[in-house]
C-alpha cells in the first residue's frame, strides 16, 4: 500500500497566502437556564467595563441570537475507551442510563482521583516519557465523559441564519441529530444545507453525513478508492505544496542526520514502511550530498514490486547524479519477520525507521483484538533504532465519537484548504474529500485514516517503550528558514515547539506534528 509521498521537494516555493485573521469557532455548550445566563452576562458586564458601546451591545446580542441547546448524545453503539492505570478500567455509563443521576457525584469523584493520580505519577516519574501531560488528561477525561475538545479553527467559524445556514454548524447539528437517533431532524438540515449550494469542505461534508444518515441511497465511496492511483496524486500534491506537510517530513530527515552525526557512523540504514513515490529521500540525499561522505541504504515494505522499483531507479539516478553511495531494496515480510538479521542491518550503520504519515492508516484495538499499530510500534522497537520518526496530522478522529469527528475535520480541512493557494488547491481538494468521506461516513475496518492528536501518539508510542528524541535548536531553525523562504515570511504559518516534537500549522490551528524517538 502507499499513501503517496512526495515525488520532489522543490528548492523554493511560491506563496500568495491569504493571512486574514479568521473568527473563532463558537462554543456549542450552554447553559439550558439561557435568560437567567443572559441577564448575569449582562449585568456583570456593566459592572465591569461601565457602559457598552453601541458595537459591543449589537456582538453581544447577535452571539446571543445564535445561542443553541445542546444536544443530548445517546450514542446506542459507543467506543469503549480503556486506560492502563496501574492494571484498573475505568468504566463509563452513558445518558439515559438509569443509575446515571445517581452515580454523577461518584463520576467526578473518581475523575478528580484519576486526574491526582496522573499528575502525581508524572512528578514522581521525572524524566519518564510515558508520564501524561495536562493536556492529555483533560483529552482523556473528556473523551471518557463523551464530550470533545477539539482545538478552534479560526478558518471554519461562521454564525447561521434561517436564510443562509452556517455550514460547519450545519454539518455539526446534522451529525448530533445522526447520534441521537433523529434521522428526521438530520434529513431536514441536510436539505437546507444542500439548499444553500454548499461548496469546498461543506459539500464533502453533505456528501459524507448523507451516506452517513442512508447509507443504501448514498453509498459511501469504497476504501479502495484511498489506495487508488488518483488518491496517491492527490496526496502527492498536498506534500509538496503545503508547508506544513513537507517541514514535517523535511523535520524527519532532519532528525535521521542528527543521529547519524551522534553515532559519527559512515553509513546510514533507513526503514520505510510506506516509502510512496521516494520524494522525502530526494531531500536527504541532497543534504548527504553536502560534503558528509555518507552512504544511504533504505530498505521499503510493500507487496507492489513495480512501483518500488520505479522508486528505486528514480533514487538510484539522483543518487548518482549528487555523488552519493545509494542501496535500495524492497522486502514483503510480514511484522512477526522483523528482526536485525533478516534485515541485514550492519553493526556499522546508523538505523532509523521512517514512519512518517503510517500510523494514522494501521488499525488499533479499537478496531480489531490484532492491534497492528501497536504490535509495529512493539516490533521496530525490538529493532534498536537510534532514531524513530513519526509524522502525523493533528486530527482526533479515531475514537472520537461522530460529532466530536465532525467538528475537527471540519476544522482540519478547512484550515489546511484556507492556507493552501488558490492554484494548487484544486489539485488537493478532490483527495480531501475522499478523506472526509471515509473519516465520517465509515465504521469499522472500512474506516481507513484513523488520525490522533499529538498527545495521544506520544502516549502509545512511549508505552511501546521509546523516549522523545529532542531535535535540536539547529534544526527548528532551519525549518523556520525554509518557512520564511517557502512562503515569503507569511505570518500565517506557525512552527511551534511541542513536548517532544514540532508542530506546523495555520493560524490557530496546528496541521502537522514531527517527532523523533528512541
Amino acid at each position: 500500500m502507499s499513501s503517496g509521498f512526495p515525488g520532489g521537494m522543490p528548492d523554493s516555493f511560491t506563496a500568495g497566502r491569504r493571512a486574514t485573521l479568521l473568527p473563532a469557532n463558537m462554543n456549542n455548550s450552554y447553559s439550558s437556564n439561557i435568560i437567567t445566563a443572559q441577564q448575569q452576562f449582562s449585568l456583570r458586564s456593566t459592572q465591569i467595563n461601565g457602559k457598552r458601546s453601541v458595537d459591543e451591545f449589537h456582538h453581544q446580542q447577535q452571539n446571543l441570537r445564535n445561542v443553541r441547546p445542546r444536544p443530548s448524545y445517546q450514542n446506542p453503539s459507543p467506543a469503549r475507551y480503556h486506560l492502563n492505570l496501574s492494571n484498573r478500567n475505568v468504566g463509563i455509563r452513558l445518558a439515559g442510563d438509569p443509575g446515571l443521576d445517581s452515580e454523577k457525584n461518584t463520576m467526578n469523584h473518581r475523575l478528580q482521583e484519576l486526574e491526582k493520580q496522573l499528575l502525581d505519577d508524572e512528578e514522581d516519574d521525572g524524566d519518564t516519557v510515558s508520564a501524561i501531560t495536562n493536556t492529555e488528561l483533560s483529552d482523556t477525561i473528556q473523551n471518557l465523559i463523551g464530550t470533545s475538545s477539539s482545538p478552534t479553527s479560526s478558518s471554519s467559524s461562521c454564525c447561521s441564519t434561517s436564510a443562509s445556514p452556517c455550514p460547519k454548524q450545519a454539518s455539526i447539528d446534522a451529525a448530533a441529530s445522526i447520534s441521537e437517533g433523529k434521522p428526521e431532524v438530520a434529513a431536514e438540515i441536510l436539505t437546507r444545507l444542500a439548499n444553500a449550494n454548499a461548496s469546498g469542505i461543506a459539500a464533502h461534508m453533505l456528501t459524507a453525513l448523507k451516506s452517513r444518515l442512508n447509507p443504501s441511497e448514498n453509498p459511501p465511496p469504497p476504501a479502495s478508492e484511498l489506495f487508488s492511483a488518483e488518491h496517491a496524486a492527490s496526496t502527492k500534491s498536498l506534500y509538496e505544496f503545503s508547508p506544513c506537510f513537507k517541514l514535517g517530513i523535511m523535520a524527519a530527515n532532519l532528525a535521521i542526520l542528527e543521529a547519524a552525526a551522534e553515532d559519527g557512523y559512515n553509513k546510514i540504514h533507513v526503514l520505510d514502511f510506506d516509502v510512496g513515490h521516494g520524494g522525502q529521500y530526494g531531500h536527504l540525499l541532497h543534504s548527504l550530498g553536502l560534503g558528509s561522505n555518507k552512504s544511504l541504504k533504505i530498505t521499503a515494505f510493500s507487496d507492489d514490486e513495480k512501483l518500488k522499483k520505479a522508486v528505486g531507479d528514480n533514487l538510484q539516478a539522483l543518487a548518482n547524479k549528487i555523488g552519493v553511495p545509494f542501496n535500495f531494496c524492497v522486502r514483503n515480510l510480514n511484522i512477526a519477520d522483523l528482526n536485525r538479521q533478516i534485515l541485514e542491518i550492519q553493526s556499522d550503520e546508523t538505523l532509523a525507521v521512517n514512519l512518517a504519515f503510517k500510523l494514522y492508516r494501521l488499525p488499533d484495538e479499537s478496531v480489531t483484538t490484532e492491534n497492528v499499530r501497536d504490535e509495529l510500534l512493539r516490533r521496530v522497537k525490538g529493532l534498536s533504532p537510534k532514531v524513530m520518526t513519526v509524522v502525523e496530522q493533528e486530527l482526533n478522529t479515531n475514537t472520537a465519537p461522530l460529532t466530536a469527528r465532525v467538528r475537527d475535520t471540519y476544522d482540519f480541512y478547512a484550515a489546511l484548504l484556507d492556507s493552501l493557494d488558490n492554484s494548487v488547491r484544486v489539485l488537493v481538494e478532490e483527495g480531501l474529500g475522499r478523506k472526509i468521506s471515509n473519516s465520517v461516513a465509515c465504521d469499522g475496518r472500512d474506516r481507513v485514516e484513523r488520525c490522533e492528536v499529538f498527545g495521544k501518539w506520544r502516549a502509545r508510542i512511549s508505552m511501546a517503550g521509546f523516549q522523545p528524541r529532542p531535535m535540536s535548536q539547529h534544526t527548528v531553525e532551519a525549518l523556520r528558514s525554509n518557512l520564511n523562504s517557502w512562503t515569503r515570511g507569511n505570518a500565517g504559518f506557525v512552527i511551534n515547539e511541542e513536548s517532544g516534537g514540532i508542530s506546523f500549522g495555520w493560524m490557530a490551528r496546528k496541521l502537522t506534528v514531527a517527532s523523533a524517538w528512541r
